[in-house]
Formats: C-alpha cells, structure tokens, sequence
C-alpha cells in the first residue's frame, strides 16, 4: 500500500526524489540492512531519498544532535557542551550561549531508551508501515501538501524554525501527528545535496492517504486545475 503511495505521490507532485518513509522501530529489523558506516540523520535523509534502504542504530549516527532528537541516546549522556549548546557560538549559530538555549526550548526530542533503530527507505519501496514520510520539494509542491492537509479538514501545518530538522522534521511531526514545513537548517543545508530552493515537508503516515486522495480531487478543481 505505502509503495504505491509513494508512486501516485511522486507523480501527482512531479517530485524530483522519492518520498522518504522513516519508522522507529524497537528492535532492529531483520529483512532491511544496517546501515554501512556512520553518517548524520540530514544525510540519512538525503540517502534514502536517493534510492537506498536501511535502518540505523546509534551506532551509525554521526551527529550528535541526531543522536538527541531522534531518541537514539539520552540527552545527559551527551559531552556538556552538546548540552549547552556552547559549540554552536563559535560555528556563528548563535550569538550566545542563553540564545542556544532559549532557543532549544521549542526542539521537541523522541524520548531515548525506547526504539533502538530507525529504518529510512524511499516510500515507493518501504515494504513496511512508516511512522512519518518526509519531502524534499520546491514551494509550490509544499504549498499543494498544505492546501491538500486542509481540504477537508481545514487543518494548518506547523511551521519549522531554525532548529536541526532531526528534531523540527522528524520528531515534531512524529510526536505532534502534525503535516510540519520548514526550509531546513544551516546544519542540514551542509550536509544534504539540497538546491537553493528546495523546502521540507513532513507527513504524518496516518494522514497520507487522505492528502493524496485530496490532491486527486483538487486537480479536478478551477483554481488547481491544471491547462
């Protein structure tokens, strides 16, 4: 079902990659590879949006900050100035250390000690039920994404910030059940092949079906109608 989801969504939206569907999952799946090597969970994305299937341990994060939000490692059990948000003062993130913090407040983190792995895979080949399913697009794809979310249920997504999108991308939408868009992060941006004008939608996978029926039927619609 999800396969073809990714197929019709791929098509309706004319996107240049593969929708990615992520699920976190307790135990490591048997019939999917580990990932080989470690990477950071931007580029993770970047990977299965590309083609590749696999799931990931803490193991094979490279990130700290995708270590935290994507619930793979306590928050306490990171270096204090991970914890601070110090290093990100001089990298010019941040001017100071409480603007980190104040910061910080509004990234939301899946809670550690419960999934042990995370699967990533194109959605047009997940032969497994996501818990989210995450877009690279341009605006106008975005904006199809959101009109379709409120369709029928006059629902707004949620805009993301400057935060990491492990957190804002990834866990906001998993823990709110939120549609979630944002253009990225710098952190992100460095560590993606992203065009300057790429956007991030996130969907909640129990909303897909009906997003995608909806944007079959505003195709049929005057303002969506294509000439």
């Amino acid at each position: 079902m999800y396969q073809e989801f990714g197929e019709k969504l791929k098509e309706i939206l004319k996107l240049d990659l593969d929708p990615v569907a992520i699920k976190w999952s307790v135990r490591a799946p048997k019939n999917i590879p580990k990932e080989e090597g470690k990477s950071r969970f931007c580029t993770k994305l970047d990977k299965a949006a590309k083609g590749e299937i696999f799931y990931s341990t803490v193991e094979e994060e490279d990130c700290m900050g995708g270590m935290r939000y994507s619930g793979m490692k306590d928050r306490n059990e990171l270096p204090t100035n991970m914890q601070s948000g110090a290093f990100l003062v001089p990298a010019g993130v941040y001017k100071s250390i409480p603007a980190v913090q104040r910061s910080w407040k509004n990234n939301m983190a899946i809670e550690s000690g419960i999934f042990s792995a995370v699967i990533f895979s194109p959605l047009s080949k997940a032969d497994f039920e996501p818990d989210i399913i995450f877009l690279v697009c341009n605006a106008e794809q975005a904006m199809m994404i959101l009109h379709a979310n409120a369709y029928d249920s006059g629902s707004h997504g949620l805009g993301a910030d400057s935060g990491p999108i492990c957190s804002s991308m990834a866990a906001v939408p998993y823990l709110t059940g939120e549609v979630t868009y944002g253009f990225g992060d710098i952190g992100s941006r460095r560590n993606m092949t992203l065009k300057p004008e790429d956007v991030m939608v996130t969907i909640p996978a129990g909303d897909l079906e009906r997003i995608i029926s909806n944007l079959i039927e505003m195709k049929k619609k005057t303002f969506f109608r294509e000439s």
